[in-house]
This record gives structure tokens, C-alpha cells and sequence, in this order.
């Protein structure tokens, strides 16, 4: 592939709104203006029962790998590899044909343990680079992008597209489980209505992974860019009530229950990357009563990625990673003193024999009759007839409106724009429609 200007390349995805597509939603021009020395593709498709990247990488293989192509050249990077778990066959053996007479691109297989996904995981294990604590995959020469950002990447720089869909996979107790492109700003309930519907009364919804997903208790809540799955539970399955459960609640268990057996941190994935991440010492404060704010090694709390892994390694159940995310936001301006960013630490020793198996995962999880769904990529069936589009779906500033209550807005126009100088990303009509009403957090488009 011929030179491409990295500038018109940023402009574009700006333009489009690109944001990380699962996750917390990074602008994704913000991340393409790195020079790395290699660009990895992210298709571990790190949480259980989610199927978007696996079957888009396997139906737009030519489309994925000419995107890398134009990140690569654009960015300077020497070369691109395509990661993949070893268990998609289908995706790996489409990228391998599209990858021929390309030698700077090459594919990694990787193995099927949580969280594979996790960008300072997967650093390690396509690369054997650890990731300085508190940095970033691009410390280790490495930047990380997944599959459908990628594509919303090509859709925007070779096509002018916008980001107006989102790829999601709708399973658990549905009729039709199923993997839909569906309109941003759509109502989860509409979404579920597409899949068959739920088969138990009064449902709950994770929006995401079950892991690291939110409880969603209001199908009415929208769709949003950064939207990956939708996992459909009775109200009372073990997983629900879990991250229902408060920080205060989870506390008291702490007090009575916390054996200081140190599993939570044993199977730690960033302390088996060296970092100094200790999950136990965090809960011996709580067990005492204390939440470590003026603690030193609370620092420590930063580098915790709240996968959610030390919660199912705890055999009283208690979750550490939701003590680690209370602190994050206590001790927010601590952040850079308490941080250890260099040198790079070394892997524990231990860590190849530490993998959590996904089988295993979804067993204790209580997902086990869900794991076999296979949620096809299908056309989705319904158009809605209103969307509820957010001014804030990525991290950064919340978008600004610059449309009107009463205007009529055509697919793909901009709705809302980053302020000046902040970081942030577009949002765009994904439907032609009325505006209904502007609020402090969203657009409402009645849809044509």
C-alpha cells in the first residue's frame, strides 16, 4: 500500500466519531495520533458469550485487513498482527487468505483464557512485552485497536461513514439469541424484542460482558457506540445479584469473611504481569473497617483493570475490584505520584499456569447452559421509531448539540460536536427523523 497522509487519516475518524467500540469508549483519533512501532489487532473477544468480533472479522476479513494496512502505513508503523483466539477458525482462516504477498501483517493465535483481552495482556502475550505500571501498550512500542473500531476506521477513511451502527450480540434467556447491526440511540428493549424476546419474567439486562458489564435495571436505556452485548438474566441469577451488590454491603461481608488466603491476588492477571497490584492487602484494610485512602500502597489500586477475575478467585465471593474502583475515584488527583511507571517489571514466573479457562469461567459464573448459543450475525428486523442518542458515549467531554428542537436531521449528519479543546468525539443522526427533544444528556430523534 501506497503513502497515506496520517493527518487526513485523523481528520476522517474525528469526522466519523470513532470511539473504542467496546469498553470506556477511547476517541479513537486521539489514539491513531501515536507513531507505534507495531499495530495489534484486538480479536480475543476477551469476555464470555459476546460474538461480534470473531464473526465480523470472518465475513469483512478483506475489509479488516486493508484497514490495517492504511493504519500501518499511515502511522509508520513497521508492522501489523491480526490476534485472534486459536477457537475461531472461521475468522483466522479468512484473514490467513486475505494476508497473503503481505509480509509486514501476520496473524498471532492466542489461547482461550480471561482476560485474553485486556490490551496489557495481550501486549504480553503477542509481543512478551510487560507494559510499565500506570502506562500505556504504546510504552512497549505497541498500539491496540479491536476489530470493529477497525472497521469503523476503513468505513470512515474509505467510505466517509459516520459511526450510526453498532454491532452487538443479544444472548442468554432470549428465544433467538442472535448478533445484530442495530441503530445507535436504540432502545435495549427494542433490541431484545428482535431476538425473540426474553423467556423469563421480569428480566434483568448486563450491558456488555458478564464480567466486567453493567447491570442494566431499564430496557428503555439506549444503545450506545460503546455497547457490545446484551445479556438477558432472570432478576434473581447469581450474576445479577452480584453486581447489584453495593460497596458497603460488600464490606461488611469483607469484615467477617475475609480469610486473607490471598487467591484474589495470586490469580491476579496485572500482578502476574509483575505489576504491584495486591488485592488482598487492599481487602485486609476493608476486613478491618478501612478503605486505605491515606494508605501508600492504595496507590497500588490505579492498576487494577476491574476485570472482575479476583471476585471468582475469592472463595467467599468478595470483590475487590469494586473497593479498587471506589478508591480510583477518591484518590483521583494522587494518580501520578503514586504511580511506578518505569522500568517495566518482569512477568511472574508463575503466570503461564495461571490462566483462567473460559470453560471454567462460565461454569462458575452460572452461565454454562448459555455458553453453547450460537447468536448468528443476522439483518436486524425492525426499524424504531425512536432513538435516544447520548452526548456523551466515549471518554473525554460530552459532544454539544448544534441542532434544534423540531429540526429534521438526515442519516449520518452531525448532531452534536466536541467543544473546543476538549477530547471527546461526534455524534451523529442514525436515523433520518425529527428532533424531539435536547436535554443535558441526550438527543431525541423521532424516526421517519
Amino acid at each position: 500500500m501506497g503513502a497515506i497522509d496520517k493527518n487526513e487519516l485523523l481528520a476522517a475518524v474525528a469526522r466519523a466519531g470513532v470511539v473504542g467500540a467496546g469498553g470506556a469508549g477511547f476517541p479513537t483519533a486521539v489514539k491513531l495520533a501515536a507513531t507505534p512501532e507495531v499495530v495489534i489487532v484486538n480479536g480475543a473477544e476477551c469476555e464470555p458469550l459476546l460474538k461480534v468480533d470473531q464473526q465480523l472479522a470472518e465475513l469483512r476479513a478483506g475489509e479488516l485487513v486493508r484497514a490495517l494496512e492504511t493504519v500501518v502505513a499511515s502511522l509508520g508503523a513497521k508492522s501489523g498482527i491480526l490476534a485472534f483466539k486459536e477457537k475461531y477458525k472461521g475468522a483466522l482462516a479468512a484473514l490467513a487468505q486475505e494476508i497473503k504477498g503481505k509480509p509486514n501483517l501476520s496473524i498471532r493465535t492466542l489461547g482461550n483464557s480471561y482476560p485474553m483481552g485486556d490490551e496489557q495482556v495481550l501486549v504480553y502475550e503477542v509481543l512478551g512485552r510487560v507494559v510499565p505500571e500506570g502506562g500505556l501498550p504504546l510504552a512497549c512500542g505497541a498500539l491496540v485497536i479491536n476489530v470493529e473500531s477497525l472497521l469503523n476506521v476503513f468505513d470512515a477513511y474509505h467510505n466517509g461513514a459516520p459511526v450510526t451502527q453498532k454491532y452487538l450480540t443479544v444472548t442468554g434467556s432470549v428465544k433467538n439469541p442472535a448478533t445484530f447491526k442495530v441503530p445507535v440511540g436504540i432502545a435495549m428493549a427494542e433490541v431484545v424484542a428482535a431476538a425473540g424476546g426474553a423467556t423469563v419474567p421480569d428480566p434483568v439486562i448486563i450491558n456488555g460482558g458478564p464480567m466486567m458489564g453493567k447491570l442494566e435495571e431499564s430496557l428503555t436505556n439506549p444503545v450506545t457506540k460503546i455497547t457490545k452485548g446484551l445479556i438477558v438474566l432472570p432478576r434473581n441469577h447469581p450474576r445479577a445479584e452480584a453486581k447489584r451488590r453495593g460497596l458497603s454491603q460488600m464490606m461488611r461481608i469483607a469484615k467477617t469473611s475475609c480469610c486473607h488466603c490471598a487467591y484474589c491476588t495470586e490469580l491476579c492477571p496485572r500482578y502476574l504481569l509483575g505489576h504491584n497490584l495486591h488485592p488482598d492487602t487492599i481487602m485486609r484494610l476493608a476486613s478491618y473497617g478501612q478503605t486505605g485512602e491515606g494508605a501508600q500502597r492504595a496507590g497500588q489500586v490505579f492498576l487494577c483493570c476491574e476485570c472482575g477475575l479476583c471476585e471468582q478467585a475469592c472463595v467467599m465471593g468478595l470483590q475487590p475490584w469494586r473497593l479498587n474502583h471506589e478508591l480510583k475515584g477518591r484518590l483521583g488527583p494522587e494518580v501520578a505520584r503514586l504511580f511506578k511507571k518505569d522500568p517495566a517489571p518482569k512477568a511472574n514466573r508463575f503466570r503461564e499456569l495461571r490462566g483462567y479457562p473460559i470453560p471454567k469461567l462460565v461454569q462458575k459464573l452460572g452461565l454454562a447452559q448459555y455458553d453453547s448459543l450460537k447468536a448468528p450475525l443476522k439483518d436486524f428486523p425492525a426499524k424504531p421509531t425512536l432513538l435516544k442518542l447520548a452526548l456523551k458515549q466515549h471518554l473525554g467531554a460530552p459532544s454539544q448539540p448544534i441542532v434544534s428542537v423540531g429540526e429534521r436531521v438526515q442519516v449520518g449528519q452531525t448532531i452534536a460536536e466536541t467543544p473546543q479543546g476538549a477530547t471527546g468525539a461526534t455524534v451523529h443522526a442514525s436515523l433520518p427523523g425529527r428532533v424531539e427533544s435536547i436535554d443535558a444528556t441526550h438527543i431525541t430523534i423521532a424516526a421517519d
